[in-house]
């Protein structure tokens, strides 16, 4: 199942994708409940299956703008440093535990919409992510039911300021810009989705393809993410964890290759869908 975030008419909505238009579930399942962190903080998603098993969309693609999957996450954590080829690259050093940062929900932007290039940077980068969106919270939750807290999958662009990244050892303030995180198009529940590990990941710009794995190179896959953050913290509903990048990114090419006006970036992760945006000066 297909889950998405958008506006129609001035309106916030949320519904599931079906054939080539949207079955509308604002305040259809439960009259309060009016986003998908709703939907999942109540555990309605079983009777979303049978609220939709014979309806055909009402609602068609064409009349709709997208959000970011859950505009309104409690908390982000983004992953970096998470493929070996990526870490390569960067020159880092073999660590025991992943490489936490956060971006703030305000930083996000949806499937087609601009991506927001800082008018005095000529370092904005692409950074092709898979993200999970975490259903059931909780903390000190072990790795061998980690999975059991994953409402479902997303593509995430984590677009990076790398001058502003590298003012200090901190990667905050080259990662919160505004309209700089694409997610989306939808969250894709993990019966649809599978083993995680099969799922390949590519990076285009401008059709060209640079950045191109598989989910099972993670060196800390999921399961330990969510036992590691969720020991720090306590995990909540909607709250998105963003699982690292591939080698291949811009900013370590020779010579460099950053996003600017008039481009064209795609997220691309097999049964998750492809995040399409298009570049332009803020």
């Amino acid at each position: 199942m297909k889950l998405i975030t958008f506006t129609r008419m001035g309106s916030v909505g949320f519904g599931v994708v079906k054939d080539k238009g949207i079955i509308d579930l604002t305040a259809m399942i439960d009259k309060n409940v009016k986003s998908i962190k709703g939907l999942l903080k109540l555990d309605l998603i079983e009777k979303v299956h049978e609220f939709i098993k014979n309806k055909n969309y009402e609602i068609s693609i064409a009349e709709i703008s997208y959000l970011p999957v859950i505009p309104d996450p409690e908390k982000i954590f983004c992953v970096g440093l998470n493929y070996q080829e990526h870490k390569k690259e960067t020159g880092r050093p073999d660590v025991d535990n992943p490489t936490i940062f956060t971006r703030f929900a305000n930083s996000q932007t949806g499937h087609l919409q601009p991506i927001l290039k800082p008018n005095f940077s000529e370092r904005f980068d692409y950074e092709g992510e898979l993200a999970i969106i975490i259903g059931k919270g909780g903390r000190y939750i072990s790795e061998e039911n980690a999975l059991d807290h994953v409402a479902g999958y997303s593509c995430y662009n984590d677009g990076s300021v790398r001058d502003w990244q590298r003012h200090t050892s901190q990667f905050t303030p080259g990662k919160n810009f505004p309209s700089t995180g694409p997610f989306g198009p939808y969250l894709v529940t993990p019966d649809e989705v599978g083993d995680y590990e099969k799922l390949p990941i590519e990076t285009r710009l401008n059709g060209k393809v640079l950045q191109k794995a598989k989910l099972s190179d993670l060196i800390f896959p999921i399961p330990r993410l969510i036992s590691y953050i969720s020991t720090f913290t306590t995990l909540a509903t909607g709250d998105v964890i963003v699982t690292g990048t591939p080698g291949g990114v811009g900013d370590r090419r020779d010579p460099p290759v950053y996003m600017k006006p008039g481009d064209v970036v795609e997220v691309d992760i097999g049964k998750v869908g492809i995040l399409k945006n298009f570049v332009t000066e803020d």
